[in-house]
């Protein structure tokens, strides 16, 4: 018997018991189904998770800051008042808590462009405005994010700030559109918006930048306009104004950018090196790792119910295939008779393990892909709304062809005990059965 014969055959022979062969497969069904869902959640949130990354910074950088010298080893013990020491950003404990660091200066800077790894450094400022206001003259309370180059906000319309341009760009919340007067995001682009700050004169100063992109809210981006650095400068130097130099050059963090090919043993390894030189460091990938692996956690666990639904599911084929060689014990025999060799008799009943896992994982694979899709459609119209660009519940190709193939693999492991009973039948005896 030629191999597409023997394919025909196994797929006919599937449904000779309808009944029994459709109740494995709602049982193969069940485990696919689960499955499908759970991928496409963990799918779905990370794929999200890695678009905050982007929106929060690039890949090739990392926040470092100077290790004061009142730091205590005891977080939660009392620390020595060192006048020189300066207030870094949130850190984890009591809400508002904050890190207490020494300032990065120019002393700093260059001694951190000096550390091997460390291609650019660039402080951080910070800039406290006042308000933003457009044409229509009212003024809203507004803060002012970092902008970075290789960041990459999610936009609701536009385009990311040139950190490279000469002239002044500002991206805005969605949440400010309708606030500022514009109909809506598109009609904010190329519009000029005004911020205010005020200098330690108490002098406030305003500074005009062009609308060039609107930013979505996500977890990456909060209600603040994102400068461009020719904006972001000009709105520090403002603020700055009546400061010392030594006031005016000291910040509590500074950007670092590394390799964007580093692996991670040698991100490992420059971190190491900045802690040895007194600097805390943080990678953006850092900042979510842990809200990463605890989705992952999650997802890997409800796989967990999936794969053993999928186990008491190859029990059922292992049923089904040992009734199916009881009641065909003399068609086997005859088969054997007429010259087919134990290999294919295997290979006929692996074939219909295979085809009953197939017909499972498919129909499960298919229905999770709709069901998970309808769900996440309503959940990003409810529940979900203030997070848009998140689709809970995605769904990659590659994964759904492993969950099939998997499916019919441990399909075919459940099949080798009846198929080998069915090749080890004595033709003989076989036909003498009743």
């Amino acid at each position: 018997m030629k191999t597409l014969d023997l394919i025909g055959s196994a797929i006919g022979n599937t449904f000779r018991s309808k009944t029994r062969t459709i109740l494995t497969i709602l049982a193969i069904f069940v485990g696919a189904f689960t499955l499908t869902i759970t991928n496409g959640l963990g799918t779905g949130i990370n794929r999200y998770i890695d678009d905050t990354v982007a929106a929060i910074g690039a890949d090739d950088v990392m926040t470092v800051t100077k290790v004061a010298d009142n730091a205590s080893d005891d977080a939660d013990g009392p620390r020595e008042y060192d006048p020189d020491a300066i207030s870094g950003g949130p850190v984890a404990g009591p809400p508002g808590s904050t890190a207490v660091v020494a300032p990065i200066g120019t002393t700093q800077l260059d001694e951190l462009a000096a550390i091997e790894g460390v291609e650019r450094v660039q402080p951080t400022k910070t800039i406290d405005a006042d308000y933003i206001t457009s044409d229509d003259g009212m003024k809203y309370e507004i803060g002012v994010g970092g902008f970075v180059n290789g960041m990459q906000l999610q936009l609701a319309a536009g385009e990311q700030p040139d950190a490279a341009a000469s002239e002044s760009q500002v991206v805005i919340p969605d949440s400010y559109v309708d606030a500022l007067g514009f109909d809506d995001a598109d009609a904010a682009i190329g519009e000029t918006v005004t911020l205010a700050v005020t200098d330690s004169e108490g002098v406030q100063h305003e500074l005009e930048a062009t609308v060039v992109g609107v930013a979505e809210a996500s977890l990456g981006t909060t209600s603040s306009a994102v400068p461009n650095d020719a904006f972001g400068d000009a709105l520090f130097d403002a603020q700055s104004t009546g400061l010392d130099a030594s006031e005016r050059d000291a910040f509590s963090e500074a950007t670092v950018w590394f390799d964007a090919d580093s692996t991670e043993e040698e991100i490992t390894a420059l971190q190491d090196r900045l802690a040895d030189a007194g600097y805390d460091s943080t990678t953006v990938t850092e900042q979510l790792g842990t809200f990463k692996a605890v989705i992952d956690g999650i997802v890997l666990v409800l796989n967990a119910f999936a794969i053993i639904a999928l186990l008491a599911a190859s029990f059922g084929i292992v049923n089904t295939l040992l009734m199916s060689v009881q009641e065909r014990t003399r068609e086997i025999g005859l088969m054997k008779a007429m010259g087919m060799g134990s290999g294919k008799v295997f290979g006929l009943f692996s074939l219909e393990a295979v085809f009953i896992g197939f017909l499972g994982s498919a129909i499960g694979a298919g229905l999770g892909m709709l069901v998970g899709t309808a769900v996440s459609s309503a959940l990003g119209g409810a529940l979900l709304a203030d997070l848009p660009g998140l689709t809970l519940i995605a769904f990659d190709p590659v994964s759904i062809a492993v969950i099939i193939l998997v499916v019919m693999g441990v399909a075919f492991l459940a099949g080798t005990l009846p198929a080998a009973r069915a090749a080890r039948q004595d033709p003989v005896e076989s036909l003498r059965y009743e």
